[in-house]
């Protein structure tokens, strides 16, 4: 009995890999990869409405490092994925570099409609310069709104991007930390909105300063 229990479930796990179609000679059976061309960094990590949403730096042009825009991905299981396209491309005036993903549950934004909370992407937008810019979705991500009043941050700096945004529950607002990626450090801002940002503090120039500080992470607990 064991032993076909065994097989059952071996049979179904071939099945769910192969059915993605994943059968190339050398695509990755559970690890996520595009149908084609380069990825890198996930951008926003998130789970809503029964689905997970993945969503990485992407070349939708080219299998380098290029045109920087943002791929996105759905699975309800973190084994089969149903790709989207790119949410937000490449613009002539600037690249998008990465950021993070978030659900506004209680419409701190304004963005949501008909008593649905929105889903609001926050990216750095760059250039000669590197600033923070916000979208937002009101069908579960499958289409974008770039806000209008972005960008939500700027220091007129080149080296400033990767912003990780979470909700703080004890102190009822957003967190943000944001690399100064050459001068290693780790900044820290508080919104009340998503939209307006005030400055906390700053960590760093400490520890391991070789190569450059990028994509911050961090929780809040408690």
């Amino acid at each position: 009995m064991k032993k076909a229990f065994f097989l059952t479930i071996c049979l179904v796990q071939t099945w769910v890999i192969f059915s993605q179609n994943y059968d190339e000679l050398y695509r990755p059976a559970f690890h996520f990869t595009p149908e084609k061309y380069w990825l890198n960094d996930p951008n926003g990590l998130v789970y809503f409405e029964g689905e997970y949403h993945l969503f990485y730096q992407y070349n939708p042009l080219g299998s380098l490092w290029g045109n920087m825009s943002w791929g996105h991905a759905v699975s309800t299981d973190l084994v089969n994925w149903e790709q989207f396209p790119s949410p937000f491309r490449s613009m002539e005036i600037y690249l998008l570099f990465s950021g993070s993903v978030v659900v506004d549950w209680n419409n701190s934004s304004g963005f949501g409609i008909n008593n649905q909370p929105p889903m609001v992407a926050i990216y750095t937008a760059a250039s000669n310069i590197q600033r923070q810019y916000i979208a937002y979705s009101n069908d579960n991500g499958r289409t974008w709104t770039n806000y209008s009043g972005n960008p939500v941050l700027n220091l007129f700096n080149d080296d400033f991007r990767d912003p990780k945004v979470i909700w703080h529950e004890p102190s009822q607002q957003w967190i943000m930390v944001v690399a100064l990626s050459s001068k290693h450090r780790i900044r820290f801002y508080k919104s009340p909105d998503l939209k307006n940002w005030q400055f906390l503090q700053d960590f760093g120039e400490v520890g391991n300063q070789d190569g450059a500080w990028e994509c911050p992470d961090f929780s809040a607990a408690g």
